[in-house]
């Protein structure tokens, strides 16, 4: 029946309301029989080939009002605004089929505070010296907080020029923090061995009262008006927060809207990203310690390029709460420090459950007491044998010194047959739902990099990453846990090469722990690393060969001659 006879029919039907309501349903059917979407079936048919697909025309003409309902609800979802600390509904397990939870029974860590440490005569050498060391002078009370502190600062003011680690320093906070340190130990009340010690976080952070800046120049003025879990946690045991550092540019790189952070052993050479400033400034003793990201890399990275020790924890173990999301699957929060101990320290004090952040558990971390000779221990024969560079024959090195020590590794290989060169996609999809805004709204364009790598041009194309695919790829992702657990189960420790094959992309995707220690130095006089992987939540086992490795070589001692003249190496 023609529409006019649909209206005439309405028209004279006695009953008004069932004509008002065949009227409106045929209008309805006319309009969208009719509809015209701000794209074309030829734009459609266009569009398949960036993922590979090619539907026949009937099947582009079946589809096509579909697909503009779908538009539709794209256009009105963008309208409703989303609170930066809220999780999808679709959290990320990190734990492989089967997987059994450790007993939740920490030992309650204890680390020593020696008790014969003597001031040094130069503030140099103080800025230096462990976490432990510190400690010590600021318990017997032979060093303020508040005079370290200023150390520290004077050291920021001195050297940031050259190495650009630090985006804002925060040192009203700091001294606060310091005096307030100094009057509960006056009082008798002791918070621990973090208690007085200054450190700088990555400015993916928020603190409350200055600026978290992302390193992007579209957020360089941006205020959160809360404080990370973390710096909390940080802040209740004592600890001085001294600056916020460096991350390249929405965690990419060492390039930041302010320039490029350097590498304090070769000014020549960024500091490697995105926690740059974290490493940098550790490295080059402005800060005691810090905390970084890693969802590629970002510690592991700048822990190899600035010569400190940089620890990746289980996925999960530290609240990403008031920390910016890159990707919800792939972030972890974790220390950058001068050596293996006081990478412990700073782990102990920031792991553990927080309501704020629904990937936390509270799955206990204690400290591992056996000998390197009880550690089941293996190696990646082939990623080792791979790399003929001065970071691979150190490492050869390091293995016969690993072996003397009573470690009888056994040699293991990382599974092949798995689709890795789309696994990247999970990462660029989650970031891309995070920045959405600012793709949207072109603030993207205001960043500095804008090249092929740049992480502008990856949230630009994150925007035509399907669905199907990134679910697919977390279906081939969730396989590949398998595997891994299969294969590292019966050790406590992997060595592996930093870089060199896979293990980095690997373990960020399943969420297993590593640790980045320095190996010495290639022929430039820049600092080489190899790296621990650990099991789920056994961060100890990874320090604990990392602490023993450490007392016997002293590459964690050697400090960049430009900012430690005070060295005699």
């Amino acid at each position: 029946m023609r529409v006019n006879a649909y209206i005439e029919h309405a028209m004279t039907s006695r009953n008004l309301l069932a004509s008002l309501l065949t009227f409106s349903i045929i209008i309805l059917f006319s309009a969208c029989k009719s509809q015209e979407f701000d794209f074309s079936k030829k734009d459609v048919k266009s569009g398949q080939k960036l993922v590979g697909l090619d539907f026949d025309k009937q099947s582009v003409n079946t589809m096509y009002r579909y697909l503009g309902r779908n538009k539709t609800g794209y256009d009105s979802l963008r309208k409703y605004e989303t609170d930066n600390e809220t999780f999808p509904a679709l959290l990320f397990d990190p734990h492989p089929s089967g997987y059994t939870m450790p007993e939740n029974n920490p030992t309650g860590n204890q680390w020593d505070i020696p008790e014969d440490i003597a001031l040094p005569s130069s503030d140099e050498e103080i800025a230096f010296m462990s976490i432990p060391e510190l400690a010590s002078l600021i318990k017997s009370k032979k060093l303020s907080s508040e005079r370290l502190t200023q150390i520290y600062l004077d050291r920021i003011k001195k050297y940031d020029a050259k190495l650009q680690s630090v985006i804002t320093v925060t040192e009203e906070l700091a001294m606060k923090q310091a005096r307030e340190a100094d009057r509960q130990l006056a009082s008798g009340n002791y918070k621990g061995i973090l208690h007085g010690i200054p450190y700088g976080v990555k400015d993916l952070m928020a603190v409350e009262g200055y600026p978290t800046t992302w390193g992007a120049a579209p957020y360089k003025n941006q205020m959160i008006n809360y404080t990370s879990t973390v710096v909390k946690k940080l802040e209740a045991q004592g600890a001085v927060l001294i600056a916020k550092l460096v991350s390249g540019s929405l965690a990419r790189g060492d390039v930041w809207f302010g320039g490029k952070t350097k590498n304090p052993w070769d000014l020549n050479q960024g500091a490697s990203g995105s926690s740059a400033g974290s490493g940098s400034a550790t490295s080059a003793g402005l800060v005691a310690f810090s905390l970084g990201t890693e969802t590629l890399g970002s510690i592991t990275s700048p822990a190899t390029r600035n010569g400190v020790t940089g620890l990746r924890p289980t996925y999960g173990r530290v609240s990403r709460h008031g920390v910016m999301s890159l990707s919800w699957s792939m972030d972890k929060v974790g220390p950058l420090c001068r050596s293996a101990e006081d990478t412990e320290i700073v782990f102990n004090a920031i792991y553990g459950k927080d309501p704020l952040d629904p990937t936390t558990n509270d799955i206990g971390f204690s400290q591992v007491d056996k000998r390197p000779s009880d550690l089941k221990v293996a190696y990646l024969k082939e990623d080792i044998e791979a790399d003929s560079s001065d970071q691979g024959k150190n490492l050869w090195a390091e293995l016969e010194v690993l072996k003397e020590m009573g470690v009888n590794p056994d040699p293991i290989s990382l599974p092949k047959n798995y689709p890795y060169n789309v696994f990247d996609i999970i990462l660029r999809a989650e970031a891309g739902a995070f920045f959405d805004d600012l793709v949207l709204s072109k603030g993207v364009d205001q960043m500095v990099e804008q090249h092929y790598g740049s992480r502008a041009n990856s949230l630009r194309q994150a925007r035509l990453i399907p669905a199907v695919e990134y679910l697919q790829a977390n279906r081939q992702r969730r396989q590949l846990m398998d595997d891994i657990h299969q294969l590292f189960k019966d050790y406590d420790v992997i060595i592996a090469p930093t870089f060199r094959g896979r293990q980095l992309f690997i373990t960020n995707l399943t969420g297993h722990p590593v640790v980045s220690i320095p190996t010495g130095f290639d022929k430039r006089g820049r600092p080489t690393s190899m790296t621990f992987i650990g099991n789920l939540y056994d961060e100890g086992s990874i320090l604990a060969l990392a602490k023993a490795y450490q007392k016997v070589t002293d590459f964690d001692e050697k400090h960049p001659p430009l900012f430690y003249n005070s060295q005699n190496d």
